[in-house]
């Protein structure tokens, strides 16, 4: 139990009601400790990126920029908000990597690595150059998602740093314990500083495969919140909120990059049906039983406007993410579901398993083939995949199948397949959406 403030003797107050200057104090005090806190989740991804610049080791950098949170937690409701907050933690930050650098035996070394940087150090208050900042933040989203650091620790790494999430945040996102996802969070530094990643972006031959895995890290980060792995929630807006802030941020530092606007684009279509996924009670509601009138327009008018960016930066064959993108962009122009153009889906997804052969992309164009030209040529690219190892255990082949079979009328099949598919499934409300469809399959 906490504690409780104690009441005077005389009046039966709380000490704080009897002096309303301390409750004042206190109150400000809490709202400024608020500000910093906000203040430092939105710019710490640009403190850090800066730091790391100057210490090369992301670890240390995430260490000064809580430094300077500290300081800023101390300072600010005794000074006052500063008015340039972001330039001045950015400042706090900096200077304290320069007195860790000058501590170091190698300094002269590191000083002349990063002369430049050492002499421009702005003091608080003063913007750093927005061009620098930007870059600074690109290099640490490719370290962040570097290919020597598994899926799981680039997730957790770049949720943790770009993201700005606690990693009690980030757990309670993945329904993994704190000490995993601190582990991981650990670990993803000490490999990165081991393997002397280099804090650069990318160029020549590695570029793009370096990207596609920057890419992937933020569409899977979207996906956990769009539908969930696991758990009791259908949705976690949060996850999806961080993924598109992320997308976004990523098409302003690389302009010409079409793939990065195609991600953009495709997460602003997803995230715009969003409100229409859940029922009142958090059920999930499929696409077909959606309310478009729930669909955010502006969210698809920004998925518009990215993905045609993402053609006129294009210079070759459309990749994984515009196809994906352009077939959302089907689901948003349709103003009811029996208007949607599967044809053109079932073609897209045509391409895109040419692309990047997959059985997942397999499924989803059965689905689509299902509703351009029935479940029965659909339900033989089901089977033709059903063995496939990926699948094994993967709870939409089955969902699907049954979809099929109770469209052909083989209801006890039908059914059978919606039950395995709850059994698969670690989701709370989809599982008994499947065990629903599995009860109606057989009535």
């Amino acid at each position: 139990m906490e504690p409780q403030p104690q009441p005077t003797a005389d009046t039966g107050r709380t000490a704080a009601d009897s002096d309303p200057g301390t409750a004042e104090t206190g109150s400000v005090a809490a709202d400024t400790a608020a500000t910093v806190e906000t203040v430092f989740r939105i710019e710490s991804p640009r403190v850090i990126a800066a730091v790391t610049r100057l210490v090369r080791d992301v670890g240390i950098a995430e260490e000064l920029a809580q430094d300077a949170l500290v300081a800023a937690l101390e300072q600010w409701p005794r000074d006052g908000v500063p008015d340039n907050p972001g330039a001045w933690l950015m400042a706090a930050a900096r200077h304290r990597a320069v007195d860790l650098i000058r501590r170091r035996e190698n300094y002269a070394r590191k000083l002349a690595e990063i002369g430049r940087d050492l002499e421009t150090t702005a003091p608080p208050e003063e913007p750093s150059d927005p061009d620098d900042i930007d870059d600074d933040l690109l290099r640490l989203v490719f370290t962040t998602c570097h290919p020597v650091l598994s899926p799981e620790a680039r997730t957790a790494l770049t949720l943790r740093l770009l993201g700005g999430l606690t990693t009690p945040e980030i757990a309670r996102a993945f329904l993994v314990p704190e000490p995993t996802v601190a582990q991981r969070i650990v670990r993803a530094k000490r490999t990165l500083a081991t393997k002397n990643v280099a804090f650069e972006v990318p160029y020549g031959p590695d570029r793009e495969a370096r990207l596609g895995s920057v890419l992937d890290v933020i569409y899977l980060i979207f996906n956990e919140g769009y539908a969930a792995t696991a758990g009791d929630d259908w949705l976690r807006p949060g996850l999806c909120e961080d993924a598109l802030r992320l997308a976004r941020v990523l098409s302003g530092l690389m302009p010409k990059e079409p793939e990065v606007h195609a991600l953009t684009s495709l997460l602003e279509f997803q995230a715009s049906r969003a409100a229409a996924r859940t029922g009142p009670s958090g059920e999930p509601i499929l696409l077909k039983d959606q309310s478009r009138g729930r669909w955010n327009r502006m969210l698809i008018a920004r998925g518009i406007q990215a993905l045609s960016r993402a053609d006129a930066t294009a210079t070759g064959a459309p990749g994984p993410y515009a196809l994906q993108a352009a077939i959302a962009a089907c689901h948003a122009h349709a103003y009811t579901y029996d208007e949607t153009d599967w044809k053109t889906i079932a073609t897209l997804y045509g391409l895109l398993a040419a692309r990047v052969p997959s059985p997942v992309v397999e499924l989803n164009r059965a689905v689509a083939v299902s509703m351009a030209e029935g479940p029965r040529p659909a339900l033989e690219i089901v089977d033709a995949i059903a063995a496939e190892p990926a699948l094994r255990d993967y709870h939409l082949l089955p969902s699907v199948r049954g979809d099929l079979l109770q469209r052909l009328g083989r209801t006890a099949e039908a059914r059978a397949e919606f039950e395995r598919a709850a059994t698969l499934t670690r989701n709370a409300p989809e599982r008994e959406m499947l065990l629903r469809r599995a009860a109606d399959a057989g009535a």
